[in-house]
């Protein structure tokens, strides 16, 4: 462990913490644009499709000023709303890192934006997949708290062994979560808020499972990267979600103990099932 507490020392250029400058002044005119034509793209396909919490984050922070979003703008308003801020890392940070961040309210984002031949794919997350697909939840104070008890929990999960089972919990809410809400199904997962085309496929195609929300369950449950999802996990609520977190996870860690890892594609006789064309699932075209 170095000595400023961390694992892995960071690379030449950043502080400590792995943070270092946006260097906003340094984009240039093409990867402004970038962001520009990224940032239109969604917000016309978003609405009917995203969830409440993540549109009114998009008005709060007004993202849409020309070009990519300077922190040293947005930090003051998102301070106000949750107390998070954005900090930028030269691109993926250790766990340990990572953890530290949320646990204190900083969200690491990457600085770098993708090239325009890449508006669709891109493996490394960007600063508009960072921000753009994050960055609106966290004005939200319920997700706000539950970012925080994420990275809270980083810390046993660490101790315990059990970074695997913790990091489904990211994936399945965080990146590529869903949410019932009064009008069907809404996306919230900064995975799907910011792909066109999987914003698209998580909702309207027939293939991927959608299952309802159960903490030992999706903990249990494998996943990819390399491809659309295979399923979706739907929360009831935020604050759901959040209660799910601040729970003692000694006890989900012991059931997870007992009980084998889950390929993706299973469905299990106790899993709450949506499907498409019904009442449950069906969303609302408007808009």
């Amino acid at each position: 462990m170095s000595a400023d507490g961390f694992t892995t020392a960071p690379p030449p250029g950043a502080a400590a913490d792995w943070t270092i400058d946006q260097g906003w002044n340094a984009y240039t005119a093409e990867e402004h644009a970038v962001w520009n034509t990224l940032y239109e793209r969604q917000t016309a396909l978003l609405p009917g499709r995203a969830a409440d919490p993540f549109l009114k984050g998009l008005d709060a922070l007004d993202l849409h000023r020309g070009g990519i979003p300077d922190f040293a703008r947005i930090n003051p308003e998102l301070q106000r709303l949750t107390g998070w801020q954005v900090v930028a890392v030269p691109g993926l940070v250790p766990e340990d890192v990572f953890f530290e961040h949320l646990a204190n309210r900083r969200f690491p984002a990457g600085q770098f934006i993708r090239r325009a031949d890449q508006l669709d794919y891109l493996q490394e997350p960007d600063i508009f997949h960072d921000v753009f697909g994050h960055v609106p939840m966290l004005t939200d104070p319920t997700f706000a708290d539950y970012m925080q008890a994420y990275g809270q929990g980083g810390r046993r999960a660490a101790e315990l062994g059990r970074l695997e089972n913790l990091a489904r919990l990211y994936w399945y809410t965080v990146e590529f979560g869903l949410m019932e809400s009064p009008q069907g199904l809404r996306i919230y997962g900064a995975g799907i808020v910011s792909s066109r085309t999987e914003s698209m496929f998580a909702l309207d195609d027939p293939s991927p499972n959608r299952l309802g929300f159960d903490l030992v369950r999706l903990m249990r449950t494998h996943y990819r990267i390399d491809d659309f999802q295979q399923v979706y996990f739907v929360i009831p609520s935020l604050q759901a979600l959040l209660d799910a977190t601040l729970q003692d996870f000694g006890p989900v860690y012991a059931a997870l103990d007992a009980a084998e890892d889950l390929a993706i594609e299973t469905v299990l006789p106790t899993d709450r099932v949506f499907t498409l064309g019904t009442q449950a699932y069906a969303r609302a075209k408007a808009g």
